[in-house]
């Protein structure tokens, strides 16, 4: 089964930087949007119910969370960390591409750097849908299959990069687990809420 990718999409991960600052500004343009949601009382971890007044409408609670749940000020580090070294990874694997010769790995490769930037734009799409729009149920869902998306991305790329980008997307996959979790347990704590509106 072979995959074309155009040859743009292969052209900016040979540069380590172009390769790192791509997931770093979308991140940064998804995010930037949604950050006076995210700093809201709408969002807080803890505390006691409040009105938060935005774009006037009222929001009468803030959100329930699971435990676990860090503060909010945790995630635009980690996110940064993470977006670096999904970025490097995709360096890695286009360096692979570059020098392999067998087709199964080729094969893989294509797969794999496909399935990069799928999940790339379901990343970008989870921060307005959730905080945005608002709607934790249809976040989850995009949160599920960018998870799953990641996890085989991450198994394809394995083999044919002697487990380099392994080691860069691992992180990246175990906390998409752990957000995916955050993003069930707000969602269950909080459906009756959102049946009513």
């Amino acid at each position: 089964m072979s995959i074309h990718i155009p040859n743009i999409l292969l052209a900016v991960p040979r540069n380590p930087v172009v390769a790192v600052g791509l997931p770093l500004a979308l991140g940064f343009i998804s995010g930037k949007p949604t950050s006076d949601v995210a700093a809201s009382n709408w969002y807080a971890v803890r505390g006691i119910a409040v009105s938060y007044n935005f774009r006037k409408l009222i929001y009468p609670q803030q959100l329930k969370t699971p435990p676990g749940c860090p503060n909010r000020e945790v995630f635009p580090f980690v996110w940064t960390l993470l977006y670096v070294a999904m970025g490097y990874a995709s360096h890695v694997a286009v360096k692979a591409l570059d020098n392999t010769v067998l087709e199964t790995n080729r094969d893989a490769l294509n797969l794999g750097l496909a399935l990069y930037y799928t999940q790339l734009g379901l990343n970008v799409l989870w921060p307005p849908i959730f905080f945005a729009k608002r709607k934790i149920g249809l976040a989850l869902v995009n949160s599920v299959v960018l998870t799953g998306t990641t996890w085989f991305m991450t198994k394809l790329l394995d083999r044919p990069t002697d487990a380099k980008a392994t080691y860069f997307l691992l992180p990246y996959c175990a906390w998409l687990g752990y957000a995916t979790y955050l993003n069930a347990g707000i969602w269950w704590l909080n459906r009756s809420r959102s049946s009513r509106s």
